[in-house]
């Protein structure tokens, strides 16, 4: 086979594909607002924040809605545009540095000296309903390292309006609900 037509078989097989990989699907980010409140004092100096455990339902890239028939059904062809457990794993830390006098990594601790405290978030439950309510459920973990905070594990319930049931609404209010969540996970902290 000459390299001419080499190319052009190449050309011919990559056509077919390419066209499978531009599909029309919106993908959104996890994030959350900026924080405006001050750094919330906490009894721990460090703390790694260990990899969120997230149920099947919101791991995978499909932003999921809740019917009123309980049936979780994607929303349209929206899609989430990172890995769902990295996206709040990192998010969750970010807010937590943001929002308390501690400093807040993501597992594995990039510093040679350890984190003071581990916080193991487990959640079971986050997503959004055709009622109007996002809402994110769990038990949140606090190890101490050195001696401080108290050990504990603690259940939490987040619930939070969503304005209307698109995508971008879900999202809005899936970052005002990690917001609160933090608020929450400060709260094991001090």
């Amino acid at each position: 086979m000459t390299p001419l037509m080499m190319r052009k078989l190449v050309f011919v097989i990559a056509l077919p594909l390419a066209a499978c990989g531009s599909a029309d699907s919106a993908r959104y980010l996890i994030d959350a607002p900026q924080a405006t409140a001050a750094g919330a004092r906490v009894s721990v100096q460090s703390i790694e924040l260990r990899d969120v455990s997230l149920p099947s339902h919101a791991s995978g890239t499909s932003i999921l809605v809740r019917g009123e028939d309980g049936a979780l059904r994607p929303l349209g062809d929206a899609e989430w545009a990172d890995d769902p457990q990295r996206a709040v794993t990192g998010t969750l830390a970010q807010l937590l540095d943001d929002r308390s006098t501690a400093t807040v990594a993501a597992e594995p601790w990039p510093l040679l000296d350890g984190p003071s405290a581990r916080l193991d978030v487990r959640i079971d439950r986050m997503l959004a309903s055709a009622t109007g309510v996002f809402e994110i459920t769990g038990q949140a973990a606090v190890s101490a390292v050195d001696g401080r905070p108290r050990e504990r594990v603690e259940r939490f319930a987040i619930a939070v309006p969503v304005t209307e049931i698109t995508a971008a609404a879900v999202t809005d209010a899936q970052g005002r609900a990690l917001v609160a969540l933090s608020d929450e996970l400060i709260g094991l902290l001090r």
